[in-house]
């Protein structure tokens, strides 16, 4: 028997839907949610990334500004243009694209950004809400990720979850978002010893680490939920960290590469500024 596809454009597309009653809402009431996305430099993974929340936003009847930016602006000018955009009321989120150049500094260009319009939940203020399982931006791949675990039918409360990769953006929020679900929460990363072992405990395997195949499965507990977070151009096209073909007969529930995660992660992008819109107008 093969696992389940979990297909993220289905659910993304569900939660657009809503978004988009939601926005008919706020818009009679005079109000447009408000995105506004600071693109630096010529990274071509960022250019798609760009195009896509920009179609978007103009599907779902927002607001979206672009702010094409050359690789070498100073970053006092960014944070200029950043200022401008938190005194916007026009505008209620602030994206700025990453990765950026080296001579900028991400960790202070993000916390220049208001925390309320803070879509991607990377500012320290919403960092700190979601350690204490309090209200705020919650960062967008990570959120994404605990829909598709509701998706897939099974209930986080008691299981065994194993996150493989820590990073700030996907690794440590997921953490903190299952365990607040009740769940048992292992992160593992470059130094984790016997990793095959510890996927194997795993009822809900998250892997987000960049390394193509890095989990086959032979890794991978018969009937477990498995969420591939990698995109890896190959020449052979893009593939995840996950390797498909292995694990599919093994896992209870799959998410492809692409159009698993992926399309997930901007629907919540979007969820998120239409929340912004909504506290900054209450």
């Amino acid at each position: 028997m093969s696992a389940r596809i979990l297909d993220g454009k289905a659910v993304a597309a569900k939660i657009k839907t809503e978004i988009r009653r939601e926005v008919e809402g706020l818009k009679a009431k005079g109000v447009t949610p408000g995105l506004a996305v600071v693109l630096v430099g010529d990274d071509p993974a960022s250019h798609i990334y760009v195009r896509n929340k920009e179609r978007n936003c103009q599907e779902l009847g927002f607001n979206s500004q672009t702010f094409r930016l050359p690789a070498t602006i100073s970053q006092d000018e960014l944070l200029t243009l950043i200022q401008q955009l938190n005194a916007d009321p026009a505008i209620h989120g602030i994206l700025v694209q990453l990765p950026l150049p080296a001579h900028l500094s991400t960790e202070k260009i993000i916390s220049f950004i208001k925390p309320e319009k803070d879509v991607d939940g990377f500012h320290p203020v919403n960092l700190g809400n979601l350690l204490r399982g309090e209200a705020g931006m919650i960062p967008c791949t990570p959120a994404g990720i605990m829909e598709l675990i509701k998706e897939s039918g099974v209930e986080v409360a008691g299981k065994e979850c194993v996150i493989v990769g820590r990073s700030n953006i996907v690794g440590k929020p997921l953490f903190h978002l299952l365990l607040q679900a009740h769940g048992t929460v292992t992160v593992c990363h470059s130094r984790t010893r016997n990793l095959a072992e510890v996927t194997r405990r795993a009822d809900i395997l998250v892997v987000a680490t960049g390394q193509a195949g890095l989990v086959n499965g032979e890794m991978v507990k018969p009937g477990a939920v498995v969420i591939d977070v990698g995109m890896n151009r190959l020449e052979t096209g893009l593939v995840g960290d996950v390797d498909f073909g292995s694990v599919l007969p093994v896992a209870g529930a799959l998410t492809p590469v692409p159009g698993g995660v992926g399309p997930m992660t901007i629907a919540m992008l979007m969820k998120n500024t239409l929340k912004a819109a909504v506290m900054l107008n209450k």
